[in-house]
């Protein structure tokens, strides 16, 4: 095998660009989107070992920490919802360097717990989206880093492209540790 086939080649989340020419009327495909990660998440980590889901290839954090950032990071779009329907000219920026996340210790809790707890503020996430009337889908605020306005329906889509970044993390670690690299 490749030493490329060995190691993670995922494209970084800072230097992603994002295009939200797409209408308004796109929301309620985000929503769903969004919605469906938990469910992903827990198909996808099935029969996973706690043990396994704490180790890592070094070249990031492992099962249970991309886990765990998942749901540190929900309170981010929830901030912004209300930014953006009060009208507020800037979005709140993300912490690139995680606290939260790496201070967490999110190895030491069990999968399960992890995965309960994001789905459960997933949920509440969702509920929160699924509540504003349509009028409000194309409401905006700047958003520093990749500046541009970012409308609650390129929030949904945004959060959504978060996630699915996450997830092929996760399927790539799912592979390293189905071939043994770690041993």
């Amino acid at each position: 095998m490749s030493e490329t086939n060995r190691s993670w080649t995922g494209w970084p989340w800072i230097q992603r660009t994002f295009d939200f020419s797409f209408p308004a009327e796109k929301f309620p495909d985000c929503l769903e989107r969004l919605r469906g990660t938990p469910a992903r998440l827990s198909s996808m980590l099935a029969g996973v070992e706690n043990a396994n889901a704490a180790r890592t290839d070094g070249q990031g954090w492992s099962i249970k920490q991309n886990v765990g950032h998942l749901t540190d990071t929900e309170i981010l779009p929830e901030s912004r919802i209300d930014e953006i329907l009060e009208g507020r000219e800037f979005l709140t920026a993300a912490d690139m360097s995680n606290t939260a996340t790496q201070e967490a210790d999110h190895n030491a809790r069990p999968l399960s717990e992890l995965l309960d707890a994001f789905a459960t503020r997933r949920g509440a996430l969702c509920a929160r989206f699924a509540s504003l009337p349509q009028e409000a889908w194309s409401l905006s605020s700047h958003h520093r880093r990749i500046d541009k306005p970012m409308r609650l329906v390129d929030l949904v889509y945004f959060t959504s492209e978060h996630d699915d970044y996450h997830l092929a993390r996760i399927r790539w670690l799912l592979h390293w540790l189905a071939r043994g690299d770690g041993d």
